[in-house]
This record gives C-alpha cells, sequence and structure tokens, in this order.
C-alpha cells in the first residue's frame, strides 16, 4: 500500500502527525500498550487530533483497543474540542439568566439543589458540568458536605471556577474538601466512582441526544452514586417568556428542552434500568396547565 500527504505546515507539525498515524495504520504492532502510549498520544495529537473527525478510530487503533484507555482518551479529546468552544459561553449563558432573572429561577434551583443533597445526607457529592461553580460555592458553605468534586468539559469554567471560588485563598483544611477535574459526561470516569451523590444541574440539555445513552451509562451505570440529581429546562413554560418566540430554546447551546412528559419519559426507564426509585418536582412558581420553568428529578437507589 502506498500513502502520500500533503500539507504546507511546520515539519514538527507533520511528524506528530506521522508519529501518531503509522501505529494507527500499522494493524500488526504488538508491543504493551500503557499508559505511556495514552500521554503520548494526547501530547503528539495536541492541535489536531481533538478535531479529527476520525479521532475515536485513531485512538482505538493507537491504544491496540484498550477500552478503558481508548475512552479516557476520547474524554480528554473531547474536553479539548470543547473547550474551545466555551470561550463564548459567557455571553450565551448572559441570554438564559436574562430571561429567567425576574423569576429567581437561576438561585431558587441551585439552593433546591444543595438543600436536596443536604436533605439525602449525602457527604461526597459530584457536580457534573459544575460549570463556573455556582453550586459548588453552596456546597462549600456548609460544612455537612465532607468532599466536593465539580467536573466540567471546559478547562475556561474551570479556571472561572477556581477564581471565583478563591481556591489560592482557602485554608488548607478548606481546600482539601474540593477538586475540580477536567471530564465528559459521556465516558466512564472512574475519579467519581464512589461518591454518594451526582448532580446534574441544567446540564442534559446541552447534550445531544444520541449521546444521552452514554451519559446514562457513565452516570448511573459506572459511576452510580445512592441519589443522581436532575433539572432540566420545562419546555411548555416558555410560553411564559416575554418576547420569546414559539419553537425557541432558552440557550443558543441546548439541543433539546423537554415538556413535563418528555421528561418522565426519558428519565422512568433509566431509573427502572439501572435499579433507582424517582421522584419529580417542579422548581418555581407552577402557571396552570403551563407548570414550573424548570424541572428536578431525583433517581435514590432502591
Amino acid at each position: 500500500m502506498h500513502l502520500t500527504l500533503k500539507a504546507t505546515c511546520r515539519l514538527k507539525d507533520l511528524l506528530n502527525h506521522i508519529y501518531v498515524l503509522v501505529p494507527v495504520l500499522d494493524r500488526r504492532k504488538h508491543y504493551y500498550v500503557s499508559r505511556d502510549e495514552l500521554e503520548k498520544l494526547l501530547a503528539k495529537g495536541e492541535g489536531w487530533l481533538a478535531n479529527h473527525p476520525a479521532k475515536e478510530l485513531i485512538a482505538k487503533r493507537y491504544l491496540k483497543y484498550r477500552g478503558s484507555l481508548a475512552a479516557e482518551a476520547m474524554a480528554r479529546l473531547v474536553a479539548e474540542e470543547d473547550t474551545a468552544e466555551a470561550l463564548d459561553d459567557a455571553p450565551k449563558d448572559a441570554i438564559e439568566e436574562a430571561l429567567e432573572q425576574p423569576l429567581r429561577l437561576h438561585d431558587m434551583r441551585l439552593d433546591r439543589v444543595a438543600e436536596v443533597l443536604k436533605e439525602a445526607k449525602a457527604r461526597r457529592v459530584v457536580d457534573l458540568g459544575c460549570g463556573e461553580g455556582k453550586l459548588l460555592r453552596r456546597l462549600l458553605a456548609d460544612k455537612s458536605f465532607d468532599e466536593i468534586v465539580g467536573i466540567d468539559v471546559s478547562i475556561v469554567s474551570l479556571e472561572r471556577a477556581a477564581e471565583r471560588l478563591r481556591l489560592e485563598r482557602m485554608s488548607e483544611r478548606q481546600r482539601k474538601r474540593i477538586r475540580l477535574l477536567q471530564g465528559a459526561l459521556t465516558y466512564r470516569d472512574r475519579r467519581i466512582e464512589g461518591y454518594d451523590a451526582v448532580a446534574l444541574v441544567e446540564v442534559i440539555e446541552h447534550q445531544e441526544p444520541d449521546r444521552l445513552g452514554a451519559m446514562e451509562r457513565a452516570v448511573f451505570e459506572f459511576a452510580h452514586p445512592r441519589l443522581v440529581v436532575i433539572t432540566t429546562p420545562n419546555r411548555e413554560y416558555n410560553a411564559k417568556f416575554d418576547g420569546m418566540a414559539e419553537g425557541k430554546l432558552r440557550h443558543p447551546d441546548h439541543r433539546f428542552e423537554w415538556t413535563r412528559g418528555e421528561f418522565a419519559e426519558w428519565a422512568k426507564p433509566v431509573a427502572e434500568r439501572y435499579g433507582y426509585e424517582l421522584r419529580f418536582e417542579a422548581l418555581g412558581e407552577e402557571d396552570g396547565e403551563l407548570g414550573a420553568p424548570s424541572q428536578m428529578a431525583m433517581f435514590e437507589r432502591a
């Protein structure tokens, strides 16, 4: 087989491509694949692999189909890809917050999630999709939470969270209670297994619908906490917002927004499949047939 590569680029960049692609194309490599190979892949693929349309195939072949290593590689590559998109998240988030501000929904939602976690006596909590740390700040203020982990795909958001939480100024004792980690929701992450509770506050609607199954396994099957708390907008309530066009979503990055019925249709089979009891709660003042502006599902391990 003959392969011709053409590009106008620095020699260093070309060699990095070749370093990765040669073992990918050579299916006969026989050496042992360890974590060192994962780090080499990410180092040599920096700047191009995260955006490559065949990145998943490249990662699997380079790592000789070592499932756990390939999954971690993909999680970190997805995180790298999405970090660039997160640079303009602040203006987008401002649109949604301005829309909901008259209802004080943003603060009320976070306050209620923190209450639910405390009522469940969860002492070790993971905030998946923690953003700039607004829920983390509430949890840190309550001494009943011993260990708090914030995970986000965006390095930019994690840096903002660290700054807003003033991690550098915390006492050593307080600093030991919290960790900020980069990670993706759709891949197994052993760092969050064994925790009491996982919260996903206004997160799932940012996922592509065809990736929800991967997120379900990562959270409910692998992390398998005692409690999972998920909030998401109620699409029916959108008709109440002034100036919001019919069919428009609250945030430019939302991939979908569910009605209360659609949320229940998704949540009930998930609870049954992974052995959780399920209850729902409206968030915000209800408005007749439209319901409340946001909705919360609490999955408690049976």
